[in-house]
This record gives C-alpha cells, sequence and structure tokens, in this order.
C-alpha cells in the first residue's frame, strides 16, 4: 500500500459524491482524508472493526458478503465514486461498527480514504437533517426486527407451552385414574384375602397360593405382546374356562389375565394347588390372583405415567436448556429429540417420524438452546408441509469437519421460483396471519451468523430437505477472525 499520494480538489468534486460541496469543504477533504494506491488483495474483512470509508478513483474492487460458510461476491466495480467501509459510523458507538462486508481489489487501484471518526463528523456537520433521517431509518429498522423476532419466539414458545401442557395433562390424568382403582383393588384384595384366610385347607395350600400371588405378579412383567384378535381368542379360551369351573362372570376376568400373559395351564396350577381346600375357596382363591395382577397392572400404568412426566420435564428443560450457559458443548441428538418431544403433539398420528442418527458424532460447541429454535422452525415448516400425513426425517452424518443435521418431509417441496427467497425475512407463503415470514430468517442468523455454519435447501416433490452444517470447532468468540495473514490488508 503506498499512502502520501497528493490529493487534487478537482479530481475529488468530480465525483458524484462530493459534486455539490463547496471549496472549503473540498479543502477539508483533502486536508483531513488522504489518497492511497492499494495492490490487488485484501483490504478488510467483514467482521473486522470498521476503521475507515473508502471511495474508488480508479482501478476495480469487489465486496463479498459470508453466506452459509461461504464467500459470495455481492458487487464488483470499476465506477469512479463507489464507496465501502465505515459507512454507518455517523450512527456512533450505539451500534457495533464493523465492516459488514469483505473488500477486495483486483488490480492496482487508488482510493480517497477518510477515517470513520472522521467521516462521522463531516456526516453530522454537513448533513444533519440527513443523518437524523437516516439515523431513524437505521434504528427504526433494527428495532422492528427485533420486535418481529422477539414476537416470532414468543408464539413459538406459545405453541410449545400449549402442546406440552396437553403431553403432560394425559399420563398425569392417566396417573390419577390408575391411583383410584388401585386404591379400590388393594381393598377388594384385603377382603378376599380374609376370606381366604377363613377357608379350610392346609397351611402348604396357603403358602404354595402366596407363591402363585408372586408368580403372577412376576408373569406381569413378562407379558407378551397380542394382535387384537390374538387378545380376543385368548379372553374367549379364558372366559370358557372360568365357565366350566363354575366361576360366574368369568368374562369380566379373562381380559386381566390374558393382559399379564396368564393361560388356562397356569390357572390349572391354582386347581391343583386348592384341591381338597373349602367350597368357595377357589373362586375367592381366582379372584384374589385377579387383584394381584390389576394391581401390578396399574402399578405399571403409574410408573409408565410418572416416568412420561419426567421424560417431558427433562426434555422441556433440554429444549429451554434452563440453568445451562449459553454457549456449551452438547450431543447434537439430545437437543433434536427434545425437540421432537416438545412438538410431538404438533407433528401428531399422521405423520411417521424417522431418525437416522449418526452417534459416532463428536459433542458439538454451540448455543444449544437457539439451535433448538432452529430445529423447531425446520421442523413446523415440514409437519405443515405434510398437512398431517407423511415422514419427517430427522438425519445426521458428519461432512468434512462440520456436524450435518438434516430434516427431511415428503410434502409437494419448494417451488423453485420462490427457493431463492424462503430465507428473506418477512416472505412467506402461508396466509395472511399465518406466518411472519421470519422463521427460516432467524434460523439462517442463527446458524450463519452465530455459528459460522450454513443452511440450505434441496427440494423436489416427495423429498424437501433442509440441510444444517455446524463447524465441530468453536465459532470465534473474541472478534477476530481466523487466519488472516493477507499482507496487503490495508488498516489505513
Amino acid at each position: 500500500m503506498s499512502t502520501g499520494l497528493p490529493c487534487d480538489p478537482t479530481e475529488l468534486r468530480s465525483l458524484f459524491l462530493f459534486e455539490k460541496l463547496d471549496d472549503a469543504q473540498i479543502d477539508w477533504l483533502c486536508r483531513d482524508g488522504r489518497i492511497v494506491l492499494l495492490e490487488p488483495g485484501r483490504v478488510y474483512r467483514e467482521g473486522d472493526p470498521a476503521t475507515c470509508f473508502y471511495v474508488l478513483l480508479d482501478g476495480e474492487l469487489r465486496l463479498t458478503r459470508l453466506s452459509r460458510g461461504d464467500e459470495i461476491e455481492t458487487v464488483r466495480s470499476h465506477q469512479r465514486g463507489a464507496y465501502s467501509g465505515a459507512w454507518s459510523a455517523y450512527v456512533g458507538d450505539r451500534v457495533e461498527q464493523n465492516y459488514d462486508a469483505s473488500m477486495y481489489v483486483t488490480v492496482p487501484s487508488r482510493f480517497f480514504v477518510l477515517d470513520a471518526s472522521t467521516f462521522a463528523g463531516m456526516m453530522r456537520e454537513w448533513f444533519p437533517m440527513a443523518v437524523h433521517l437516516l439515523e431513524g431509518l437505521f434504528f427504526g429498522s433494527r428495532n422492528t426486527r427485533q420486535i418481529l423476532d422477539q414476537r416470532e419466539r414468543l408464539l413459538a414458545l406459545g405453541s410449545l407451552s400449549a402442546g406440552l401442557t396437553h403431553e403432560l395433562n394425559n399420563p398425569a390424568a392417566a396417573a390419577v385414574r390408575a391411583t383410584e382403582s388401585l386404591r379400590e383393588r388393594i381393598a377388594g384384595q384385603r377382603h378376599k384375602l380374609a376370606m381366604i384366610a377363613k377357608g379350610k385347607f392346609e397351611a402348604s395350600a396357603l403358602e404354595s397360593l402366596v407363591r402363585l400371588q408372586e408368580e403372577a405378579a412376576a408373569q406381569v412383567a413378562k407379558a407378551p405382546t397380542l394382535t387384537p384378535i390374538e387378545e380376543s381368542d385368548r379372553e374367549d379360551a379364558l372366559s370358557d374356562w372360568f365357565d366350566d369351573h363354575g366361576i360366574d362372570g368369568g368374562w369380566s376376568l379373562a381380559p386381566t389375565f390374558v393382559q399379564a400373559g396368564i393361560d388356562e395351564d397356569w390357572l390349572e396350577r391354582v386347581v391343583s394347588t386348592l384341591e381338597g381346600a373349602g367350597e368357595g375357596t377357589f373362586e375367592g382363591a381366582i379372584r384374589w390372583l385377579n387383584y394381584t395382577v390389576e394391581t401390578e397392572l396399574l402399578m405399571n400404568e403409574i410408573g409408565d405415567s410418572t416416568k412420561r412426566i419426567s421424560t417431558l420435564v427433562d426434555a422441556a428443560k433440554q429444549y429451554s436448556q434452563m440453568d445451562r450457559a449459553p454457549f456449551q458443548v452438547v450431543d447434537v441428538h439430545g437437543l433434536l429429540d427434545s425437540t421432537l418431544v416438545m412438538l410431538a403433539r404438533k407433528i401428531g398420528d399422521g405423520i411417521e417420524v424417522v431418525k437416522e442418527y449418526d452417534r459416532t458424532l463428536p459433542e458439538l460447541p454451540c448455543y444449544a438452546a437457539e439451535l433448538n429454535q432452529v430445529w423447531t422452525n425446520l421442523i413446523d415448516n415440514a409437519v405443515a408441509a405434510m398437512q398431517g400425513a407423511g415422514t419427517l426425517t430427522v438425519r445426521t452424518y458428519r461432512e468434512n469437519d462440520c456436524a450435518v443435521v438434516e430434516i427431511a418431509d415428503t410434502g409437494p417441496g419448494v417451488p423453485e421460483e420462490i427457493r431463492s427467497r424462503i430465507f428473506e425475512p418477512f416472505f412467506t407463503t402461508k396466509p395472511v396471519g399465518e406466518g411472519t415470514g421470519l422463521g427460516l430468517d432467524i434460523s439462517f442468523r442463527i446458524v450463519a451468523n452465530k455459528h459460522r455454519g450454513d443452511i440450505r435447501v434441496k427440494s423436489q416433490p416427495g423429498d424437501t430437505r433442509f440441510i444444517v452444517r455446524l463447524p465441530l470447532e468453536p465459532p470465534e468468540r473474541d472478534g477476530t477472525p481466523e487466519g488472516d495473514t493477507n499482507p496487503e490488508r490495508s488498516e489505513a
């Protein structure tokens, strides 16, 4: 980079930016600015502190932006007067003053350069009304985006809370019902036990009956899973067996014993155990065993219900990252699973969820709660696209130094003519009032800006995949880009 080149007031006045300035202002620019000659290479990098405002005098510049992990050229110009750099310096320290793009020169190029502070002072002194209007536009736009972002998050949270309440209510209600039924069964069991105790049979027979009770309780845990037809056939067979052995209402007992995996052969052991016992003792023993089996089944139901509640609470804590640091190293599958649990009600029974996880993936350094918002947005869109029926596939794998998460659906697909716009803020295909158009924009910013990853879509009818790539190395958190070894970089 060459500096100290002469500043020609006539040359500055020939630029459209400065053509309306008076002589004193042009002289001020020449005095406080400078002319530099830059060799081909990078001048500054996106994200670096914005220290200078550049105006092209001759040569060529190109601007790039990071998009989905790639550096994309947005501008290439040899137009005299093209400007870039610290253009928002007039806002001052109320916003983070970093370059919003990277600038390169492709051929030896001359620039007029102002320090950011000098440019800010010039704007405020010469264009106070313009600065006032620009500030209003700048902050108004940013505040609007923040309000809508917050609303999008609250809407998602409200929907998830409603779903979670519903999911928690089902096992909680089941546990309450089972507890009431259990109280009745235990009372009945005590009554039958008193009747059996009055029966006339040997102590050894009673001991054998107690052993059968323990076996019946253990049998519940080993009960096979039956098809509806198999279940019906076994209930009919047991009902007949009860009728043959003089037990009234055997049809009402049969379903419980079938559910526990108890068949006629097992009940014949009860017959042999109580052989010679007093009248009515056999039926009392059968009903006592029935209470035993029902008690075990009800306790299993309570156990399953409370376990489901615990699972949902754990999923909610995992999803919200409650009591956890914002940035952490986590198993991405735990994040995906918790999101699927939270969205279970919205997904519904008509959509099959397929998990294709690569369990060899190392843990991921990330902002976990924010990634959960990404998964929520992508899964929610996939479910909406399938309209209640289809297959949702959540797939993970490694690609070079990135963990890849795919959310795939079997919906109609994203039309090619709008595919390039789906990550734009406020763009939505949903009816008015049903979508803000910020879900994918928020997801993109979380993945690309906060994690230095990328998100893209591949779509055809019956196979739409949103592909998220996340670096397995932690994103830099000190604001200093890595690997800046370009000797031509100007900090002018």
